[in-house]
């Protein structure tokens, strides 16, 4: 199937994203921001809202896909106050009716249930944290959407996904139609993805500037930190040859899922691991030729050689 392909930028996005991880702390121990930047922020919140965002963790994590929908169809004119504006006081019938088309279970209890409970927070989440790094970040996620737009013109989509995801492979037979690309800061260095009825949109890290040019970059880190044990070496020689599924791995190494799932995910943030997404539901993993060379690359720029 040959995809509709599109880069899509908004601080929108990442507003919901910082959101869903200080609230669901998913993914945390594997993201640059780690659980400092949760501190952090815990200080600068009152005791109310502290309790208010500790509740929201125990909300079904399929709200995501319906506030993502929503800025999936904004006009494009549209921006952080005026969607918030839109999920607080819009009319609930005409929100399901934007919803829908992405996402057809979607019904009006949740549409209330997202301007009840999440309409309110993120109003709260964007006065005290995002409006801080609005300005910064989406300056960032421009310049470089703007990189990946030029490169549409140049490239193929498959290489593209690939290249600007770190390693994200699309199966021919995915059944979607459209594909959105859309820079993120706060989920660096992984990528995440949602699917839609006929859309999939991949949120893809963008690295921000290092404050000191004579410390090792975090991208060379997270490669050498990755191929430090012996076993994650071990691992992705067994996945040189061809991909794997999470099943097979389990039977050919006699590791549990759990600690399989921890060392994919610290070689898939460093860039070592392709990501073959099958269907909607199945993933198959194999090494990233790529990763190599950029270990070589960054270290080689580094040290000055």
């Amino acid at each position: 199937m040959a995809y509709d392909v599109k880069v899509d930028v908004s601080p929108i996005y990442e507003l919901l994203s910082s959101f869903m991880l200080y609230t669901t702390r998913k993914w945390i121990n594997n993201l640059d921001i780690g659980r400092e930047w949760i501190h952090d922020i815990q200080q600068n919140l009152s005791e109310e809202a502290r309790q208010a965002f500790a509740e929201a963790a125990d909300y079904p994590f399929g709200d995501y896909d319906l506030l993502y929908a929503l800025a999936l169809e904004r006009d494009s004119s549209v921006q952080i106050l005026g969607y918030l504006e839109a999920l607080s006081h819009g009319n609930t019938g005409s929100l399901l009716a934007r919803i829908t088309p992405y996402v057809p279970a979607a019904t009006l209890e949740d549409v209330e249930r997202l301007q009840t409970n999440y309409a309110p927070l993120l109003n709260i989440w964007h006065d005290n944290y995002f409006k801080g790094v609005e300005e910064l970040y989406a300056g960032m996620m421009e310049e470089d959407a703007m990189e990946k737009k030029d490169l549409l013109e140049k490239m193929d989509p498959e290489p593209l996904i690939e290249f600007a995801s770190g390693g994200l492979v699309l199966d021919q037979e995915l059944p979607v139609k459209h594909i959105i690309l859309v820079p993120s800061i706060h989920f660096r260095p992984i990528n995440t993805y949602c699917f839609f009825k006929e859309e999939l949109l991949i949120q893809y890290p963008i690295d921000i500037p290092e404050a000191d040019e004579d410390e090792p970059p975090i991208c060379l880190l997270r490669l050498t930190q990755a191929l430090s044990k012996p076993e994650r070496l071990q691992l992705l020689r067994y996945l040189a040859n061809e991909p794997k599924s999470m099943q097979e791995m389990i039977r050919d190494t006699n590791e549990s899922r759990a600690q399989l799932h921890h060392e994919l995910m610290i070689l898939r943030s460093a860039g070592m691991l392709r990501v073959h997404l099958t269907d909607r539901s199945k993933e198959k993993f194999s090494i990233r030729p790529d990763g190599a060379s950029e270990l070589q690359m960054f270290l080689e720029s580094y040290i000055r050689i």
